[in-house]
């Protein structure tokens, strides 16, 4: 007896489900097999259906049509399926196949795909090289650039981007006054090490970060790491070229006004947050009503604006060209940060305060942290609503697309309207 059941598989997320009636390329049905077993999404693997479509009743119902397959095509699909998957797949991929009898000549084909812990590949026809595919809703797309690196350091087949050796920078790329100052800031120093200690490949400055430092296997050559870089570097944006940020100051509530002031802020990370934060003061002052039972209030909670910044600074793509981009209106403060949200963190839950915590780059996170620059993992997004919601703000608004996100704190209405 059949153990699946293909009405409860209609009713299933699309994302988990393939439903091929006809299986006209056998080179697109491996294609989503690979998609599944890679499982970007964490979804758990998925189905693919063979024999069977997705339709509607006459009401406009989601309904499962289904036509079978012969014996002798359904042999022939589950032997190339198979064989192709061990041969053309790397790593390897064994489906677990089922029949489910639909007519008394045609049969359904299910392949049952769990999810692995590999990155899988596949080289299809005569291509020479292999491609990654992944399952982005209903459809199978080949991994490409952020994708494809997400699918990679998920599998453990790359590292995360701030943990990386940095081929290109040497020891003498690091401004050892800051490494010592910030160390030092950070309780981290120890008088009994030396500066050559803290940048030895073999010596982590805590069990939460690796060594600031790493040695390239091939060449034997000691280099420093993205993050050490970004934190301690004497010129981050040599090695990062959107390391720095764009603040703008416009005295409407738009783009249009020619009077904007613009400031470029660069050097180490930490110097950018801190000289940041200095100006932003200048948005967070007070407007005196005694009419009004409040009569002292802020524009913007200072706090709001240091976690909303510090949370672009720590989350954001380094790998984007693209640098952070801060502007003031009369009626608000908008902070576009390079990148898309994690697909491990969910929209519903980020927008209500409640995500898990997510560190896209745990170096920076963590030192940031030790500097008491940010709050402690998963806070720093309910700190904001909260704050701005004491002191009488509206909610802040957060925008997604697929290379950034844009966090908006609406002004206090008594400021937006002065």
């Amino acid at each position: 007896m059949a153990n699946i059941d293909l009405m409860e598989l209609s009713a299933r997320e699309s994302e988990r489900v393939e439903w091929k009636e006809n299986v006209a390329n056998i080179d697109q049905l491996i294609k989503t097999i690979v998609a599944f077993a890679n499982d970007i999404s964490n979804l758990g693997g998925g189905y693919v259906v063979c024999g069977a479509r997705e339709g509607q009743d006459q009401h406009g119902f989601q309904q499962v049509i289904l036509t079978g397959l012969t014996s002798s095509r359904l042999k022939e699909i589950e032997g190339k399926v198979l064989r192709d998957c061990r041969t053309k797949v790397s790593p390897p991929i064994i489906p677990v196949t089922e029949e489910i009898p639909v007519k008394e000549d045609r049969r359904i084909l299910v392949f049952i795909v769990p999810c692995t812990g590999n990155a899988h590949s596949f080289r299809a026809g005569k291509k020479d090289s292999s491609t990654y595919f992944i399952r982005i809703g209903r459809e199978t797309l080949e991994a490409r650039n952020g994708l494809l690196t997400e699918l990679l350091i998920k599998k453990n087949r790359l590292e995360p981007w701030d943990h990386r050796i940095n081929k290109s920078s040497a020891i003498q790329d690091i401004d050892l006054v800051a490494l010592r100052e910030y160390l030092q800031a950070m309780k981290l120093w120890s008088d009994k090490k030396t500066i050559d200690d803290y940048l030895s490949p073999g010596e982590s400055i805590s069990s939460f970060v690796p060594s600031l430092t790493g040695r390239v296997e091939l060449t034997a050559g000691i280099h420093p790491r993205n993050f050490a870089l970004i934190m301690f570097g004497r010129d981050p944006m040599r090695f990062f070229r959107g390391a720095y940020i764009i603040y703008s100051i416009y005295p409407g509530i738009d783009r249009s006004e020619p009077t904007s002031i613009r400031h470029e802020i660069t050097g180490t990370v930490v110097r950018q947050a801190h000289r940041l934060i200095e100006m932003l003061e200048t948005d967070a002052y007070t407007i005196f009503d005694k009419t009004s039972d409040t009569p002292n209030v802020t524009k913007y909670p200072l706090r709001a604006l240091q976690e909303a910044v510090i949370n672009a600074l720590v989350h954001r793509d380094y790998e984007s060209y693209q640098p952070i981009r801060i502007t003031a209106f009369r009626d608000r403060m908008e902070i576009n940060s390079p990148g898309a949200l994690p697909r491990t963190v969910e929209k519903e839950q980020f927008l209500a305060g409640r995500a898990a915590p997510y560190w896209k780059n745990q170096a920076l996170a963590y030192f940031f942290n030790k500097l008491q620059l940010a709050q402690g993992e998963g806070q720093g997004i309910p700190t904001i609503y909260r704050l701005m919601k004491e002191n009488g703000n509206p909610a802040p608004i957060f925008e997604f697309g697929p290379e950034h996100v844009i966090c908006t704190l609406p002004a206090h209405p008594r400021h937006a309207k002065v």
